[in-house]
């Protein structure tokens, strides 16, 4: 009984370290796509009418 509590308690740790590296993973990802945007960036397309 007790190792399959501790296997259990090692599964729940290595799956919420696995969702925060992931989630960090897309917070990191979207932090380098926000440094792409700037001031004069692209056209907008209704400035051409």
């Amino acid at each position: 009984m007790k190792q399959r509590i501790k296997n259990e308690h090692v599964r729940q740790a290595l799956f919420f370290a696995g969702k925060t590296l992931f989630y960090f993973c897309i917070i990191l990802m979207l932090i380098y796509l926000y440094h792409y945007k700037n001031v004069q960036g692209g056209t907008f397309i209704y400035n051409e009418f």
